[in-house]
């Protein structure tokens, strides 16, 4: 689901694109949030989107990736049609006006989940990035990072408080241990885009961290 919050709509500055990443239990969709309403407050306008999903398509194909047995193969494709939908419906445009989008989950969640997780090749998913995207990606990626083992003891707290699963949150460790080597290889591979953050941490700890970065990037 997108979400746009507007704040001063004189704002001139460039449009950046934040990304949020990380295995599942890694709390990224709770400081999506946190991070999207702070830089509103800071008087920047701000679009909060998620993948897959952030158009009507997009949410109908977030069900079926999430809830239906498909080839790894299928899958990622049906990944990259829901992007391409988000990057010209949602992404591309908010860029175009300026404002700064934060999406939970962008392309690195594919190499990470499809790549690492699944196996499918790296140059097939290259080739489809560059097919659907044109060059586009995250000015800023945060990544948030913890092991496997405290990703599934966050999950199982989840199901004890009544949430279920999806199929991605209820693969086994081993999955999300490729997946997050995945995760950290990409960051190894780009830097300068990457901030790697120890979500382990407690959230005050997480939010002073993002605090930090809300200050270089509401400027």
């Amino acid at each position: 689901m997108t979400h746009i919050a507007h704040a001063d709509p004189r704002s001139t500055a460039r449009g950046r694109l934040v990304t949020l990443e990380g295995i599942d239990g890694a709390g990224k969709s709770t400081h999506a949030s946190w991070l999207a309403d702070e830089l509103t407050r800071r008087g920047r306008r701000v679009v909060a989107t998620r993948e897959p999903g952030g158009t009507p398509l997009g949410e109908k194909l977030r069900e079926l990736l999430l809830r239906e047995p498909m080839t790894h193969e299928t899958e990622t494709l049906l990944m990259f049609a829901a992007r391409r939908e988000h990057v010209e419906r949602v992404i591309a445009p908010a860029l175009a006006r300026g404002d700064i989008v934060v999406c939970d989950r962008f392309t690195d969640a594919t190499y990470a989940y499809q790549g690492g997780g699944h196996g499918v090749p790296l140059p097939s998913i290259a080739a489809l990035e560059t097919f659907v995207l044109h060059g586009l990606e995250p000015d800023l990626t945060l990544l948030f990072d913890v092991p496997p083992a405290v990703s599934r003891e966050r999950l199982a707290r989840a199901v004890a408080h009544g949430r279920a699963l999806d199929k991605f949150e209820s693969e086994q460790a081993s999955f999300f241990g490729r997946v997050r080597d995945a995760y950290r290889a990409r960051a190894a591979a780009h830097p300068l885009r990457f901030r790697v953050i120890d979500s382990t941490q407690p959230i005050t700890a997480v939010r002073g961290i993002l605090a930090r970065i809300v200050d270089e990037i509401a400027t």
